[in-house]
C-alpha cells in the first residue's frame, strides 16, 4: 500500500513538472509576441517560439517566433529594442 502511494506521489510530481514546462513555453511565446505588438508587428496568435543557437550569442538570444498570421526572426539584446525581421 505505501509503495502505491509512493508511486501515485511521484506521477503526479511527473505530470505537475509537465504542466510547468509546457506554462513556461507559452509564457515565453506571449512574451515575445507582446514585445512585436510593442514595436508596431502583428502577432494575432503566437503559436511556437525556437531559439536560434546559431544565431543567439551572450546576452544577445535569437529566436524564431511563429504567429498565427507571420513568422519573426527575432534578436533580444537587455535593455533595447529587438531587431525584428519578417521572415515570411
Amino acid at each position: 500500500m505505501t509503495k502505491l502511494i509512493g508511486l501515485a506521489v511521484a506521477v503526479l510530481f511527473v505530470v505537475g513538472l509537465a504542466g510547468s514546462a509546457a506554462q513556461a513555453e507559452e509564457t515565453l511565446q506571449g512574451m515575445l509576441a507582446a514585445q512585436l505588438r510593442a514595436q508596431g508587428y502583428a502577432c494575432d496568435k503566437p503559436l511556437k517560439a525556437e531559439r536560434d543557437d546559431k544565431l543567439s550569442k551572450p546576452d544577445n538570444e535569437a529566436w524564431t517566433l511563429t504567429c498565427s498570421n507571420a513568422t519573426y526572426r527575432v534578436s533580444r539584446v537587455p535593455d533595447l529594442p529587438a531587431k525584428v525581421e519578417v521572415v515570411k
